[in-house]
């Protein structure tokens, strides 16, 4: 008996260890907005950049579709789960993001995975800059190929790397506006080297999409790299769409060669028609939204000033992310559960979640909630801060 439980106590010890580092996670329960007290706090940890996901239009579109469809799209998109809402959405994306074609999946971790391993030459080499999402790095891996890391936004080290092992065949992989610092990647020195190498580039554009360009749609669009042949673009529609999913907008070829190779598009149940009718919904508001992108950068610039003038550690905001250091993951902790406990929501980011050993709070922009709200917020986080 002992044997058999060898495993679970060897799980035991190191959940034991992550508690005593100030690592351990637990999940906690919304409710409705105005049904619980802990449902009506001030949200700056969600991705909701626009404050999308409870507008009248997206949840009148996604209503309509549950009615239409069901709850669920009953089996993958090549099976039975492609509906008018999914071919619609894709249409809407690919005008959007300057593409020829796109395609969604059921979320953004698995579109990259999926675009990664498409993209990806056999026998060549994937260069990921250091601070890229899990999502990347994770689809890098599993190609089974030779992956290096790269120095954060290091446009010589990558032309370096390039000039190593371009001859192999290279995939450059990056996020636009960066998960947890908020920073932007230079897109168009990283496209300049990565075309002279023969290279492609990928470029998850997750926390631009919406908030970047005139129409909001994102850095590759905005660096004017929209359409060009050796860029692939993937994102999110959990961000500023206000929905849920994920995207590769590319080549047509490459569309193709997904659908008939993906394994994460294959194999994988289609999101749910109604989300994709309630993210089409969601899109189609983006683009004309400028009064909310303009919201969200004038927040952001006032959140970074106002914080680094009550001295603390903060990133220079590219778009709705705004990272704060934090003296240690233990510290972190308890400084998120503090503003938790006065009424704000914030990001709690602490190893593995980081690309480095540090820990931070994370405010995500919330362009649809009150001023009054989003100052008190700030108020908040300087109040506890340690």
């Amino acid at each position: 008996m002992g044997d058999q439980r060898d495993w679970l106590d060897r799980l035991d010890r190191r959940a034991r260890l992550r508690k005593r580092a100030g690592l351990s996670r637990q999940l906690t329960a919304r409710g409705p907005l105005g049904k619980r007290p802990d449902a009506d706090v001030i949200d700056l940890a969600g991705n909701d950049y626009l404050g999308l996901a409870r507008h009248p239009d997206v949840v009148a579109a996604a209503a309509k579709a549950l009615d239409n469809y069901g709850l669920g799209a009953t089996g993958s998109r090549l099976v039975r789960g492609s509906t008018d809402e999914h071919a619609n959405l894709e249409a809407a994306l690919g005008a959007l993001l300057q593409q020829p074609a796109a395609l969604v999946y059921s979320s953004g971790y698995l579109a990259n995975l999926g675009a990664i391993r498409a993209v990806a030459r056999p026998r060549g080499v994937i260069l990921i800059d250091a601070h890229a999402h899990a999502s990347l790095v994770d689809g890098a891996r599993l190609t089974g190929l030779t992956t290096e890391v790269v120095a954060h936004l290091d446009v010589a080290a990558f032309a370096a790397k390039l000039a190593e092992f371009g001859e192999r065949g290279a995939l450059v992989v990056t996020e636009s506006i960066f998960s947890v610092d908020g920073d932007l990647a230079p897109l168009r020195a990283l496209h300049a080297i990565t075309r002279a190498a023969g290279a492609v580039l990928l470029v998850d554009d997750a926390h631009a999409l919406g908030v970047l360009g005139s129409n909001g749609a994102g850095a590759v669009v905005d660096a004017g790299l929209a359409g060009e042949p050796d860029v692939v673009v993937t994102t999110t529609l959990s961000k500023s769409v206000g929905a849920a999913g994920g995207v590769v907008a590319g080549a047509a070829s490459l569309i193709g060669h997904l659908v008939d190779t993906g394994r994460t598009f294959i194999y994988d149940t289609a999101l749910p028609p109604s989300v994709a009718a309630g993210a089409l919904a969601g899109v189609e508001l983006l683009r004309d939204a400028k009064a909310l992108r303009a919201t969200l950068h004038a927040r952001a610039a006032l959140a970074a000033q106002t914080l680094r003038t009550a001295g603390l550690g903060v990133s220079d905001p590219a778009g709705g992310v705004i990272s704060i250091a934090a003296p240690d993951a233990a510290t972190a902790l308890v400084w998120a559960t503090a503003c938790r406990d006065r009424g704000v929501a914030v990001g709690c980011f602490r190893p593995p979640s980081t690309p480095d050993p540090r820990s931070r709070l994370r405010l995500t922009i919330n362009a649809g909630i009150s001023s009054s709200d989003f100052e008190r917020a700030l108020d908040v986080v300087m109040a506890t801060a340690p």
